[in-house]
């Protein structure tokens, strides 16, 4: 919206400022954080209000976490409402990507809106029929694959690029499709799977973000792309504004849910969020870096299905108690201990993942 202002720009040179994406970005950071940090209070209280309970605690989980109970869920609402209003207020509304990314993060938070809605009526942390959810899920990223097919360079439309090599691409065809259902799916229910402790989700998805907000605007910049020899996507240099505001809105909801936490994600917000990377990584053609700056979202992911094969083939557990960050909760370490862990792991890894840019 605020874009449209550099058609003044022959009038008052100052509105230039609003062609740079960095400066849109920045802008969108700080929107989306005063935003939420506006908005949240009253927001929690309406959720306390209509949701009583708050969020069902798992029976089988940890002891700490029944205290708990009574915290109000679906806190992926403030998120969403941060990152849509900045990303309107600061985004350049004629770029199809933007409009892409934000379907993908507003029809993933309804899904989990539904989920979460069912387990607070339901008093149960049994939600949405798993084959139903995932069959929505499916859908809408095969949908935002298929868009982002049309939006691509020719050149590069259906093909999966490969880190550390400048040249190497497997051109997919229309198997791309598949590719993007198990990026933007995979993310989502990876995220949400990492979202059981105060805190542990929000920071790894804000490092993520702000690692792939660099690597959209370099991606998008044809100078930048060229001499760092990544491939050039035209356009996807904007998606950095929807980083921005990502950003912005978890640090904002990051101030309600630092422990003990006034408010939980849900799957609101983890699945959104999640859904989001993934569509944003397949877009500026770094679906393998996803998965290496993404890596603590991706081992609790195979920690869980570590646990479940085994114990369906052996009758025996891995680990005490999936996601990883339970097992570790059972072996003694505090909430806190775990949560500033593996947020010193994600940062580490999208220190790799960044490597990834220049290594070739």
């Amino acid at each position: 919206m605020l874009y449209e202002l550099v058609n003044f720009s022959d009038q008052i040179s100052a509105l230039n400022v609003f062609r740079y994406i960095t400066f849109r970005t920045g802008g969108a950071i700080f929107t989306a954080l005063l935003f939420v940090m506006m908005f949240g209070p009253a927001t929690i209280d309406l959720l306390r209000v209509r949701q009583g309970k708050g969020q069902p605690i798992r029976e089988d989980g940890p002891q700490s976490h029944h205290m708990k109970r009574g915290t109000p869920t679906m806190g992926g609402l403030m998120i969403l409402a941060g990152v849509t209003v900045s990303t309107l207020l600061w985004g350049q509304l004629s770029n199809g990507y933007i409009w892409v990314v934000l379907g993908v993060a507003l029809s993933y938070g309804a899904i989990g809106f539904y989920d979460d809605f069912l387990k607070v009526t339901k008093r149960s942390s049994a939600g949405f029929a798993s084959k139903t959810r995932f069959a929505l899920e499916v859908f809408i990223a095969a949908v935002a694959g298929y868009l982002l097919m049309r939006l691509g360079p020719r050149d590069l439309s259906t093909v999966m690029t490969l880190p550390f090599f400048k040249d190497a691409v497997i051109d997919l065809g229309p198997f791309f499709i598949l590719l993007a259902i198990l990026v933007i799916s995979g993310a989502g229910n990876a995220v949400n799977l990492t979202d059981g402790l105060d805190g542990l989700a929000i920071v790894p998805v804000m490092i993520a973000a702000a690692t792939f907000g660099v690597i959209a605007y370099l991606s998008g910049n044809a100078k930048f792309a060229g001499y760092l020899q990544i491939h050039h996507v035209p356009g996807t240099g904007e998606l950095a504004v929807i980083c921005g505001a990502l950003i912005g809105a978890g640090l904002g909801f990051l101030w309600f849910n630092a422990p003990p936490a006034m408010i939980f994600m849900g799957d609101t917000g983890a699945l959104a969020l999640g859904g989001t990377l993934g569509t944003i990584a397949v877009a500026i053609k770094h679906e393998i870096v996803l998965a290496v700056v993404g890596g603590l979202f991706v081992l609790e992911t195979l920690s869980v299905i570590i646990q479940v094969v085994s114990f369906r083939l052996t009758g025996k557990r891995v680990f005490k108690m999936a996601p990883l960050h339970h097992h570790f909760e059972q072996k003694g370490w505090k909430e806190s201990t775990v949560v500033i862990r593996f947020w010193i792991i994600a940062v580490i890894l999208a220190l790799i993942g960044l490597s990834t840019l220049k290594l070739r």
